[in-house]
C-alpha cells in the first residue's frame, strides 16, 4: 500500500473525503474511485468527478493523461486496484472492520432468501436485534428499503452496515451473490459465519461456466477468513462436498446419509400441503421440528440454519423457535383465495429452483400441477431449455409466458425454451402474462395445484429496458375477484 493511499485511508476514516464511485454522486471534496465495470470503466468518468469538486481521484497508473488533464486541480492517486481501494475506503469511512455486531453471510444458487429470514427469525427469538441484507429488501427494527439488488454495491454496502451498529443491531444477515463475491462488493467485511445453501446452473452468461461459478461462490469461505467464523454446508450438494474438503472447521448438514462427522443429519417424517415434520440427529442430540414450509428443498434450508446455530452454540430448544416461520414472499408463497384453489407463487428462476418447487408441490399430494413460468431476457441461455424439461417432467400442464423479457424479443425466449417442452404431458404458449395465469386459473380445480413461477416477489416487468408494474399475487386476485 503506497503511502499517499494510507494517508488517504487516515482521511476517510476521519471523516475528511467521503468516498464515491458514481461521478453523478460526487460533491466537493470528495473521493472518487474510478473502477472497472462490466461494460464501461470509471475512468472514463474522471472528469465528470473534478467537475463536480472532487478533491482526490483514485485510478490505475495506466489512465491516459488526456484524462487526467481534465483533474489537474485534483490530486491523483494511482492504485493497481480500484476495487480493492474501493473497499478499503469504504471500510475506513464506515469502520466495518470493527462494528459491534456479528455478520452472517448466507450464499448458493437457491435458498438465499429464504435460510436469511429463517436465520432473522431464529436469531430474534435468541434475544438479538437483527438486520437483513437480501434479495427483497435491506432493513433493520425501524428502516426499510426495497432491493435493487440482492448484494448492494461496495458504498451502500458498508454504509447499510454502519447504519445498523448506529440503530443497536446485534447481528446483520446478509444474502450474498456470486456476483458480489467476483467483483470484491462484500471485501472489508468481518463475516462472523457463513452458509451454502447448494449450487446448480445460473449466471453463467457472467460466470461462463460452473467451475467460475463455483470459485465465486468459495470465496466467501476461503478469501474472506475471519478467526473462528462459523460455517455449514450441504452435503447433499455435490459442490458442497468440494467445499466441505476446502473447509475442514465448517458442519456438514443434509438429508442424505454420509459418513463425514460431525454432521447434523435430517429426515423428513412427514410432509404435505400443511408443511414438514423434520427429525435431526447431531452428535449424541435428537430432536424434531414441526414447520409450515412445504417441500423437501424447505427441509434443506431448515437443517442449513440449525446446522449455523449449532456452531453458534444453540441448542435444540432453541431451533423450536422455527415452527412458527410461515415463509417468505414469493417462495412457495400460498395465495390464500374465497374459492378454495391451490396457488402458489415462486420466485424460481432456474431448472434446478423449477424442480425443487415443482417436486414440492408433487410430494404434497395434488392431482395435478398446472405451470405458468417463463425466462429473463439477456441472461444464460443455456438454462432455457433445461427449464422446460423441469415444467415438462414434473407439471402436468405447462403454461409457456414472458417473465422479464428486458431488451431480447419475447418470442426469442419462448423459442429458446420450447424445446425443452417437447415432453409436456400438455403446454400452452402465451406471451402475454396476465393471459397465461387467466388461462392457467380456467383449468384450476380445488385438488390441483398452480405455480406461477419467475417472479416471485418482484413487482414488476422489464419490456424493451422500460420497468412495468406487475405483480403475480395481485394478478392471481384480481382475475378470482373478476372471475
Amino acid at each position: 500500500m503506497s503511502p499517499d493511499f494510507a494517508g488517504l485511508l487516515e482521511a476517510c476514516r476521519d471523516g475528511r473525503g467521503e468516498p464515491r464511485s458514481d461521478s453523478r454522486e460526487v460533491r466537493p471534496g470528495d473521493i472518487f474511485t474510478a473502477v472497472p465495470g462490466e461494460t464501461e470503466d470509471g475512468a472514463r468518468y474522471i472528469p465528470a468527478a473534478a467537475k463536480a469538486g472532487a478533491a482526490f481521484i483514485v485510478c490505475r497508473p495506466d489512465v491516459g493523461a488526456e484524462i487526467l488533464t481534465a483533474a489537474k486541480n485534483c490530486r491523483i492517486i494511482y492504485h493497481d486496484n480500484p476495487r480493492e481501494a474501493l473497499w478499503r475506503l469504504a471500510q475506513a469511512r464506515w469502520r466495518t472492520d470493527s462494528l459491534p455486531l456479528k455478520i452472517f453471510g448466507v450464499t448458493g444458487t437457491n435458498g438465499k432468501t429464504t435460510v436469511s429470514c429463517l436465520l432473522e427469525s431464529l436469531l430474534a427469538a435468541a434475544g438479538e436485534k437483527v438486520g437483513v441484507v437480501g434479495t427483497i429488501a435491506y432493513r433493520w427494527p425501524g428502516y426499510s428499503r426495497t432491493a435493487p439488488l440482492t448484494t448492494p454495491d461496495t458504498l451502500t454496502l458498508h454504509s447499510l452496515l454502519g447504519g445498523m451498529a448506529d440503530a443497536g443491531v446485534t447481528v446483520a444477515v446478509m444474502e450474498v451473490s456470486s456476483h458480489a463475491l467476483e467483483q470484491q462488493r462484500v471485501y472489508g467485511i468481518p463475516f462472523d459465519g457463513a452458509v451454502f445453501t447448494n449450487l446448480t446452473q445460473d449466471h453463467l452468461d457472467y460466470h461462463q461456466d460452473i467451475e467460475s461459478y463455483f470459485a465465486a461462490k468459495a470465496k466467501l469461505f476461503l478469501n474472506l477468513p475471519q478467526r473462528d467464523k462459523a460455517m455449514s454446508v450441504n452435503s447433499d450438494d455435490s459442490f458442497g462436498r468440494r467445499l466441505l474438503d476446502l473447509c475442514p472447521s465448517a458442519l456438514s448438514f443434509g438429508l442424505e446419509r454420509r459418513d463425514r462427522e460431525p454432521r447434523l443429519e435430517g429426515e423428513i417424517a412427514a410432509s404435505g400441503p400443511r408443511g414438514l415434520h423434520l427429525r435431526m440427529r447431531y452428535k449424541n442430540l435428537a430432536w424434531s421440528l414441526v414447520s409450515p414450509l412445504v417441500g423437501g428443498f424447505n427441509a434443506s434450508n431448515l437443517l442449513a440454519v440449525q446446522a449455523l446455530g449449532l456452531k453458534l452454540g444453540l441448542s435444540p430448544e432453541d431451533f423450536s423457535a422455527l415452527e412458527a416461520f410461515s415463509g417468505v414472499s414469493g417462495r412457495l408463497e400460498r395465495i390464500g383465495n374465497s374459492a378454495g384453489l391451490n396457488i402458489f407463487v415462486d420466485y424460481a428462476h432456474t431448472p434446478d429452483a423449477l424442480v425443487n418447487a415443482l417436486k414440492a408441490l408433487r410430494d404434497a399430494g395434488f392431482v395435478r400441477i398446472v405451470t405458468v413460468f417463463g425466462c429473463g431476457g439477456n441472461r444464460d441461455r443455456a438454462k432455457r431449455p433445461l427449464m422446460g424439461e423441469a415444467v415438462a417432467r414434473y407439471s402436468d400442464v405447462a403454461v409457456l409466458t414472458s417473465d422479464n423479457p428486458r431488451f431480447e424479443n419475447p418470442q426469442a425466449i419462448i423459442d429458446d425454451v420450447l424445446p425443452g417442452l417437447a415432453g409436456a404431458r400438455e403446454a400452452h404458449v402465451e406471451r402475454d402474462r396476465h393471459k397465461a395465469t387467466a388461462l392457467a386459473l380456467k383449468m384450476l380445480t380445488e385438488n390441483d395445484a398452480l405455480l406461477i413461477a419467475g417472479k416471485g416477489h418482484e413487482d414488476y416487468q422489464i419490456i424493451r429496458g422500460v420497468k412495468h408494474h406487475y405483480s403475480d399475487q395481485e394478478v392471481v386476485r384480481e382475475l378470482l375477484r373478476c372471475g
